[in-house]
Formats: C-alpha cells, sequence, structure tokens
C-alpha cells in the first residue's frame, strides 16, 4: 500500500509537470552539469577517461542510479560520439537514502555536488583529428513536495586524436580524484584485462612498482638479453680481488649503470614517439659500445687495470679497483640492453607515453632496469668468485684471457651493423677460430693443471667447431619475402591480398630467431603462399623514410610483425619471438 501511494503522487507530479511543457510552462533548472576528460589529446588505441560534476540546486534531488522502487526512474549518463570507442562501465557516486514528505519509506537519491565517470578506449584505425564527445545525463528532479517530469541535459568535450609523435599531458587531475576510476570497481574496457597498462592503471604506486621490477626481472627469459651473460662473466671474471663485500659492491654499480642509461633512453624514447632501443641504430653509439668492450678486453690480457684514479682512491678510504669501470660497463650495456624490447617494455612505453610524467617514467623504467640487472648481480658475484680457484696466479691469467676473447666477439657482434653486407657472416666465425686456435695451441697459462687444460680443449674446440658450422653454406629456406615499398604494400591492398609485414633489424637477436626457427619452417612457408610477405629494414631508423615508414604503422621496437587481412586493417601484431606452432595459429585464422 505504501509503495502504491508513493507510484501514485510521483504519477501525479509527473502528469503534471508534461502538461506543464506540453503547453509551454518551463520546468525549473534544477541542476547544471561539466564534463571534463583526462587528455586533450589522445593516440589511437588510448584510453581516456570522462568525468561529469553535477550541481544540484538546493532543496532538489534526483533519483540514484539505483533506486529502491521499480518504477521510480533511474539517473543515467550516456556517452555518443561518431567514435566507435570502447566504453567501461559508467561510476556512479554512492547514492543517500531520505525521507519526503509524499513518500512512507527511505528514496535514493543524490543531492548536491556528485561526481560521474567512466573510461572509453579510442579505436585502432581511427582518423586523426578533433572529435566531439557528448556526454547526456537523463534525470528527474524532486523536492521535498514535488517532481518534475523525465529531463535530460547535456555538455560536449572536444579531444584530438593525435600521432604517436605528439606530446599529451594527462589534465584535470583535480576533478578526477572525485571519482573512483579504478577498475577493479568496473566492467574492464573489451579486449583491455590482461593489458598492461590496465594493470598500471588498477594498481596503488606500490602494486604498480613491483610490476614493473618483476617485469623487468622477466624479460632476462627474451633472447635479447642473452649477450649480457658472456659480457658479464666476462668483465666481473678478471676484476676484484674475490671479496663477496667487493663484489657485491661493483655488481651493485653494475647494475645501478644499466638502470640509469635504461630509464633515460625509456623515457626518451616513449615521450617523443621514437622506437625503444633507437639508440642503437646510432653508428656513434654502436662505435662507442665496440670500443668500450675492446678497451675491458684489453685490461683482461693485461695492457692496463681498469681502475678509479689513485686521487679518487685515496678519497673514497680504500681500493676501489674497478668500480668505475662497472658503473661505466653498466651504461653501456644499458644501451645493448635498450633493444630488448616485447610486450611488456612495449605496453610500458605506451602507458609512459599516455602519462606525459617524465619523473614518474623514470620511476617506472629505473625499476624495471633494476629488476632486469637483479640476475647480473648474482653473475658478477659468481663470476668473480672464479679467481678463488686453486693456484690464483697464472690460473686468473688463463681465465682472464678466455673473457678477453669473449669480449671482443661481442665487439665484433656489436660492430656488424657497421660492417659491409657482404663480409659480415665471415668475420665472427674466423675470430672465434683464431680465439679458438689461440687458447688451444699458443696460449700455455694453466696448462699445467689439468682440470684446466681439459676445459680450454672442450672450449675451444666447440669454438672452432661453431665456426665451422656458421661458415658451412646451407640453403635457407623462408617465407617468399619482398622487400617493402610504399607501390607494392599500395598495390597489395588494392588487390585485396592479406599480408605479412615484418620489421626487423640486424642488431635485433629476436628477429634473427624468427627468421632461423619460425620464418624456416616447412608449415609456416606453406599456409604463407596465401600472404604477400613483406621485409622492412628498420636499422637504420634514423633516416626520413624509415622514419616516415615507423609512424605509418606506429612501430615501437623490432622485431613487429604485422599481420594484415584482406580488407587492409591490422588482425594480429607480434611484438617479439613466437615459435613456428603459434605463428601458424595466427595466420591461419586470418580470412
Amino acid at each position: 500500500m505504501k509503495s502504491n501511494k508513493l507510484f501514485v503522487t510521483i504519477l501525479l507530479f509527473t502528469i503534471q509537470n508534461l502538461l506543464f511543457a506540453q503547453f509551454g510552462f518551463p520546468q525549473e533548472e534544477i541542476l547544471s552539469i561539466e564534463a571534463y576528460s583526462s587528455f586533450e589529446k589522445i593516440y589511437p588505441e588510448g584510453e581516456i577517461k570522462i568525468a561529469v560534476k553535477i550541481n544540484i540546486n538546493e532543496n532538489w534531488h534526483i533519483n540514484s542510479n539505483n533506486p529502491k522502487e521499480d518504477f521510480l526512474i533511474p539517473t543515467e549518463l550516456k556517452i555518443i560520439s561518431d567514435i566507435p570507442f570502447e566504453q567501461g562501465d559508467i561510476i556512479y557516486p554512492e547514492a543517500e537514502d531520505i525521507k519526503l514528505d509524499f513518500s512512507d519509506t527511505p528514496l535514493s537519491v543524490f543531492e548536491k555536488e556528485i561526481y560521474l565517470g567512466t573510461i572509453i578506449k579510442v579505436p585502432k584505425n581511427i582518423e586523426l583529428g578533433k572529435k566531439n564527445i557528448v556526454v547526456q545525463l537523463f534525470y528527474q528532479g524532486c523536492n521535498n513536495s514535488t517532481c518534475m517530469a523525465p529531463n535530460s541535459i547535456s555538455d560536449t568535450l572536444e579531444i584530438e586524436i593525435v600521432d604517436r609523435s605528439s606530446q599529451t599531458q594527462e589534465i584535470n587531475g583535480n576533478v578526477f580524484k572525485n571519482v573512483d576510476l579504478d577498475y577493479s570497481t568496473q566492467k574492464t574496457i573489451i579486449e583491455e584485462d590482461d593489458s598492461l597498462s590496465s594493470q598500471l592503471e588498477q594498481s596503488g604506486l606500490f602494486l604498480t612498482l613491483l610490476i614493473v621490477f618483476l617485469g623487468g626481472l622477466a624479460l632476462n627469459l627474451t633472447p635479447c638479453v642473452y649477450p649480457l651473460i658472456p659480457i658479464t662473466i666476462g668483465f666481473f671474471g678478471g676484476q676484484s680481488e674475490g671479496k663477496t663485500s667487493k663484489l657485491f659492491v661493483m655488481g651493485l654499480f653494475y647494475v645501478l649503470g644499466m638502470a640509469l642509461t635504461y630509464s633515460i633512453v625509456g623515457v626518451i624514447t616513449a615521450l617523443s614517439g621514437a622506437i625503444f632501443g633507437t639508440l642503437m641504430q646510432n653508428p656513434f653509439v654502436i662505435g662507442f659500445i665496440v670500443l668500450i668492450f675492446i678497451a675491458l678486453s684489453l685490461s683482461m690480457f693485461g695492457v692496463y687495470e681498469f681502475k678509479l684514479p689513485d686521487s679518487l682512491v685515496a678519497k673514497a678510504g680504500g681500493s676501489k679497483s674497478g668500480m668505475f669501470g662497472a658503473f661505466f660497463m653498466g651504461l653501456t650495456m644499458g644501451i645493448v640492453a635498450a633493444p630488448c624490447i616485447g610486450p611488456f617494455v612495449i605496453g610500458l612505453v605506451t602507458y609512459v607515453a599516455a602519462k606525459g610524467d617524465p619523473y614518474y617514467g623514470f620511476l617506472l623504467f629505473f625499476v624495471m632496469a633494476v629488476g632486469l640487472g637483479l640476475p647480473y648481480l648474482v653473475l658478477a658475484l659468481f663470476s668473480g668468485k672464479i679467481k678463488n680457484l686453486p693456484r690464483a696466479g697464472f690460473w686468473m691469467d688463463a681465465v682472464k684471457h678466455i673473457f678477453g676473447f669473449i669480449l671482443l666477439g661481442m665487439a665484433i657482434y656489436f660492430a656488424e651493423p657497421l660492417l659491409p653486407k657482404s663480409i659480415v657472416k665471415y668475420i665472427l666465425p674466423i675470430f672465434m677460430i683464431i680465439a679458438g686456435i689461440f687458447l688451444l695451441f699458443m696460449d700455455k697459462e694453466a696448462s699445467k693443471v689439468f682440470g684446466f687444460k681439459v676445459f680450454k680443449i672442450l672450449f675451444s674446440s666447440i669454438l672452432i667447431a661453431l665456426a665451422a658450422y656458421m661458415l658451412y653454406p646451407t640453403e635457407k629456406k623462408s617465407l617468399d619475402w619482398e622487400y617493402y615499398t610504399e607501390a607494392n604494400y599500395t598495390s597489395a591492398l588494392s588487390n585485396n591480398d592479406k599480408m605479412i609485414i615484418d620489421f626487423y633489424a640486424d642488431w635485433c637477436i629476436p628477429c634473427k630467431e624468427l627468421d632461423a626457427i619460425t620464418f624456416s619452417d616447412e608449415k609456416v612457408i606453406a599456409a604463407s603462399k596465401n600472404f604477400k610477405s613483406f621485409k622492412v629494414d628498420m636499422t637504420k631508423t634514423l633516416s626520413d623514410q624509415t622514419e616516415i615508414i615507423r609512424k605509418k604503422f606506429d612501430i615501437r621496437g623490432m622485431p613487429t610483425v604485422l599481420i594484415i587481412n584482406t580488407s587492409g586493417q591490422e588482425v594480429e601484431r607480434i611484438t617479439g619471438f613466437v615459435n613456428a606452432e603459434e605463428f601458424l595459429k595466427i595466420i591461419d585464422s586470418v580470412k
């Protein structure tokens, strides 16, 4: 009976106000709204927060979004735009239960100043430019004695869709602190449940840093960091005097140097929109790294000792041999590690770029790099302890010679992009043969120690055999690649061809693994016959032509493999190594 009384009362008020509206009697304006966005500019595939501030006049209220009576008209917020965006749930504030004169039970209402909000995701292939988003609020207002007819009010936001070379800046932070857009309180945006951005967005600072640290640790499982293992062993195997405390401090300097460079490179590339690891395409940077490896290798052969100047050692209060070298080596390794991209790093780059906060970006990349470098702190301790083996005098020199050759080999590897392609495939194997012969027949250090002599013979033999295998001519099977040009790409689009576009670089280890393992697989080759396959050389990405291509396809790092369907739409983006079975599943699903 109480509910019926309330229903009749509200029905009469509604009919009354509808008649007023029909015959020209205006409704009283009981509220105002103002819409806010978290960014003025947003990238394709980016996410943007929408908040609506509602000021309800004194002595008035509106029904909540979830009234307690079925016949009450709920408040509803709608986001309207020509942009085919994906939208999360609307987040409403906590309602109040109040008792009105015409009701026998408390009603769920909103009063005074409230905030509503949601998150939308901009489509991938959206046209750049300014777009309007209309925020429309449907509501019914009441006071203590009467209710108005259902009404609506709207506000319009203008946002600009820009490419990733443009700067974006988060705005209206004072507004968004009033609305809880945590993903844990709403349905997440379609297909974004597992994305790094959404995970970080819903996490507090501590949890965010923990996720980023663990992500950096997991990067050690990617093939891009493999070169750091022999480099670390080679450097620390010939440093310090085996004291655990000194090894730990040196390892810490090494990791901090790596973290510093990695975070600086990451923030610059994230905020500029450039390719992550772009320094590795600069001949001067490559040359600098090669010279560092050569300098460190010479110290292994006893040409000089890499240490701090004596004046600084005295000021520091003790022997600090190798501390400067460890930190300097870490700085260099930060650049070497920079191309080690994958979905995690690309996600972090995108997230930092969207935030537009260089300090926050530096912190995230620094923590990630510490996670990446932590295993090398352990490796440093292990490597340095080699010198504690018996008869350390000549044993140490013999081990240092092996490490010296490892560092020289890494210098050659990183110099390959600067060398003529016609001789690149021969230089490293020939060096390996020379090193193996030298260690086997000419280096007599510690040859009287039977165990080490056996190890040296095995190591040298494996080195020579591996070099011979690398030089042995073999028929390389792969997809029917064409080098990308704008003309053949446009032709493939007009012919409705499915496409595989492989963006690679000479310094990219996962790119080489894709060629050697995935693209050489017979089943993959057979399935690719239905595709146009293009190779895009991004080794010298600093050139104008490749920069145009990078922006056109939004390439953030190598390897990147795009799978395009017959409609010319990108259906899959692979960033990192995938095996033949995974790749086959991807291309078999393309229509």
